[in-house]
């Protein structure tokens, strides 16, 4: 049985409390032997339900490790969560990477383009290998719409910074191009609507709206209009993808379109200060 690490700023959140249990579905389905085993997370109480560490770990079976480098010492592959703190990845990379072990690190990956390459650039010194993506580049809806000449995404979230990089992830897997310029406008107190410019003339339109959904409708080169919602188990394609790189050692998309995603991201927010106003990246 091999086994994985979490690394958390506070493990009791969305993630944590149930890819154990996903990840331990996937194995009973394909007979993979993968088991999430240890667990460290900077702060012992977690602000969003008030459990600890401890009390998670004897919820999960999980082992709870004292300090960072005893569960990168003890684990075969290490998941670094901490979704909502971007911020803290990059600290927590300085660590894990050293231990040359296969790691997936959650989105949001990085709080700035900068950070992001950073990361980037220790895993390519350590010799480590590592990948981040959001689910949402696992719905399958997007697979006939790769290329596209132009595409309109809506979605939500608790807050714009944090949970618009599902639709940019998906913006940048279908159109397959670099991003040259980025425009924020606000409508209401929390809706935003994004706009951003390809290179290949490709553009790409984002609505943000609170509550959690998404859909994706894309101009295909020939004129071809393709509009669906994404129903698809995304997270299920994603453990289950991690798992396979895992094994591996291979990312299955360009990880180029990780760091163009946190450029876009990094872009999207500097424009709530200047609506209306086209930002060069």
């Amino acid at each position: 049985m091999k086994s994985i690490g979490f690394v958390d700023y506070y493990i009791s959140e969305w993630h944590a409390n149930n890819y154990p249990v996903w990840f331990k579905e996937i194995c009973e389905q394909t007979g993979e032997e993968f088991q999430v085993k240890y667990a460290w997370a900077e702060e012992y109480v977690s602000p969003v339900d008030g459990r600890n560490t401890d009390e998670w770990c004897k919820e999960f079976g999980v082992e709870k490790c004292e300090n960072l480098q005893d569960l990168c010492e003890k684990a075969d592959y290490i998941l670094v969560l901490a979704p909502s703190n971007p911020e803290k990845h990059l600290g927590y990379a300085k660590e894990v990477l050293k231990y040359k072990k296969n790691t997936y690190i959650d989105k949001t990956f990085a709080p700035d383009y900068q950070t992001a390459k950073e990361i980037f650039d220790i895993a390519e010194q350590c010799g480590t290998k590592f990948f981040s993506s959001s689910a949402l580049r696992y719905g399958t809806e997007l697979d006939e719409m790769l290329g596209a000449q132009a595409v309109i995404t809506t979605g939500g979230g608790g807050n714009m910074p944090e949970y618009i990089i599902h639709q940019i992830e998906m913006a940048v897997k279908v159109i397959g191009e670099k991003a040259k310029k980025v425009r924020v406008e606000k409508q209401g107190d929390n809706q935003y609507i994004i706009r951003v410019a390809f290179e290949n003339r490709k553009q790409a339109t984002m609505a943000y709206a609170c509550g959690y959904g998404f859909s994706v409708c894309a101009e295909k080169p020939n004129g071809e209009t393709v509009n669906k919602p994404i129903v698809s188990d995304t997270f299920n394609s994603l453990l289950k993808d991690i798992l396979r790189f895992y094994k591996t050692g291979e990312v299955s998309f360009d990880s180029k379109q990780t760091l163009e995603a946190m450029k876009i991201r990094e872009t999207v927010i500097k424009g709530q200060e200047v609506l209306g106003e086209w930002i060069e990246l």
